[in-house]
């Protein structure tokens, strides 16, 4: 049986900015330390399925249009498949805390 390991995104893989919380420009895009050589470990060493899961409450509003986001999240995944990190899947909550089923 196949072992998946789920990593949340913001705070684990990339830095939150504390000021509104949504990495929606290149310019607040900064890693953890470390994770590319503990992410890379476990992608090459372990055999673990990796799933990215991330709350991104609002994405595609007018406070955090989608747009702004897309690019980002997708130059992070290819930074880190360029050091080996694949994803096998990538879950993305968009709800808000006061209206999960949003």
């Amino acid at each position: 049986m196949k072992k998946v390991l789920f990593i949340d995104r913001d705070g684990t893989i990339i830095k939150e900015p504390p000021e509104d919380y949504q990495v929606d420009s290149f310019e607040k895009l900064s890693f953890v330390k470390a994770c590319f050589s503990g992410l890379g470990n476990i992608a090459k060493h372990l055999d673990y399925e990796l799933v990215m899961v991330t709350n991104q409450d609002g994405l595609g509003t007018d406070s955090f249009p989608e747009d702004n986001f897309w690019p980002v999240h997708n130059k992070m995944l290819e930074l880190l498949e360029g050091e080996g990190i694949r994803f096998d899947a990538v879950h993305i909550d968009r709800s808000f805390e006061d209206n999960p089923s949003a």
